[in-house]
């Protein structure tokens, strides 16, 4: 292999080899994205469950810095830690839910019970918007709620198959997730034994300094996957908050409905704020109107605050990545990953980025300066002088 190297034919060949490569994967680029999601998609619990285990690390890590001290043992800090962390997210889960259900079900049984009021006011304002005309049988079907209840019916009778399908792939996806949970713990219990497993190995196949400057980068980027994460839960579980302080505050109803949907929506990078804006207030239009108003300019008020003044108390200056560059990050990883893809684009970006500027910016930097020097020794030696005189 050397001595080809040296041969003229071999970077030429060696170019062609790399475009036609190239050429191949992008002229079969969807199928190999459909074909790696479907391997992805065999290992999916096992890789939700490293991902959960990973999200729930810096809790137990919390709890393990701050309740023991250097008495007990390591391998009993780990384990009481990693028990209070799980115990914590269930308690959290469980709360949750126990806000939601009851106010999801009050919240059906008005809207079926007041069916008929809010169809009145959505004939008005159509009426108002000079819109009935365009839009076919839509009035006809307003006119009372048993058109409306006989239209629903209809729906899911022609689209019975559908609901059925969905069904079964949220049941699959809840099964999903439980098992994801489980393989968490044993993830979280086997972590250091994992680490020890995985460093032996890069060190058995790497050299010392390559070892090392991959640890050093493999640190920065649990840095800021590890800072992120915990910032915007923290963030989201301030902007939930302050949300439910609001509603408390101007006496409006669904309060642990609406302000745990305005803070899990929050999660997601700059389109999730308004999500949550757009899902309260309709949610309060048909209570009272002027409470989806109300909603809406606090809500929109809060995520200029949360912008301009929480996020960057909490981020600070730790990812410094442009802005136009996080929206180019979430646009291109929706399009390509889904909801996941616009979840992660912000750490991925930053990473990116960190490689951009700490590495390949520094790379040309020092390959220019190598040319410069020998350039320089060149020109030197030319002009009679033995070696570099700045030496």
């Amino acid at each position: 292999m050397h001595r080809f190297r040296d041969e003229k034919w071999y970077p030429a060949a060696v170019a062609i080899v790399i475009g036609v490569v190239v050429f191949v994967l992008l002229n079969h680029f969807g199928g190999i994205i459909a074909w790696f999601g479907k391997i992805i998609g065999y290992f999916s619990p096992v890789i939700l469950g490293i991902i959960l285990a990973y999200i729930i690390n810096p809790l137990a890590k919390f709890y393990e810095n701050l309740l023991f001290g250097k008495g007990k043992t390591e391998k009993k800090r780990h384990i009481v830690s990693n028990i209070l962390a799980f115990i914590s997210v269930i308690l959290l889960l469980a709360l949750i839910l126990f806000l939601l259900i009851p106010q999801l079900f009050e919240s059906v049984s008005m809207f079926a019970t007041n069916l008929d009021d809010y169809m009145k006011t959505v004939r008005e304002w159509i009426s108002k918007l000079g819109i009935a005309e365009s839009i076919g049988n839509l009035q006809e079907i307003l006119n009372s709620s048993e058109n409306l209840i006989k239209k629903i019916v209809e729906i899911i009778q022609n689209n019975f198959d559908k609901i059925i399908s969905g069904t079964a792939s949220a049941g699959k996806s809840v099964f999903n997730w439980v098992l994801a949970f489980i393989l968490s713990i044993y993830t979280l219990a086997e972590k250091d034994g994992l680490k020890k497993s995985v460093t032996r190995l890069f060190k058995a196949g790497m050299t010392d300094s390559h070892y090392e400057k991959l640890s050093v980068f493999i640190r920065k980027c649990d840095m800021i996957f590890e800072q992120y994460v915990s910032h915007n839960f923290l963030d989201s579980l301030i902007v939930g908050v302050i949300t439910a302080i609001f509603m408390a505050c101007f006496g409006m109803p669904y309060i642990g409905l609406i302000s745990v949907v305005v803070a899990f929506v929050n999660l997601i990078p700059t389109f999730g704020p308004f999500i949550g804006e757009v899902l309260g207030a309709f949610i309060l239009f048909f209570v009272k109107p002027w409470y989806a108003l109300a909603f809406f300019i606090c809500e929109l008020v809060l995520q200029v605050i949360d912008g301009y003044v929480i996020k960057p108390k909490l981020f600070g200056t730790s990812l410094g990545v442009s802005g136009l560059l996080i929206l180019a990050g979430i646009v291109v990883g929706g399009r390509m990953f889904g909801v996941v893809g616009i979840l992660l684009a912000i750490p991925v970006v930053a990473i990116l980025d960190m490689l951009f500027n700490e590495y390949f910016i520094v790379w040309l930097e020092r390959k220019k300066k190598l040319k410069q020097d020998a350039r320089t020794l060149e020109e030197n030696k030319r002009e009679g002088f033995p070696g570099d005189l700045n030496r």
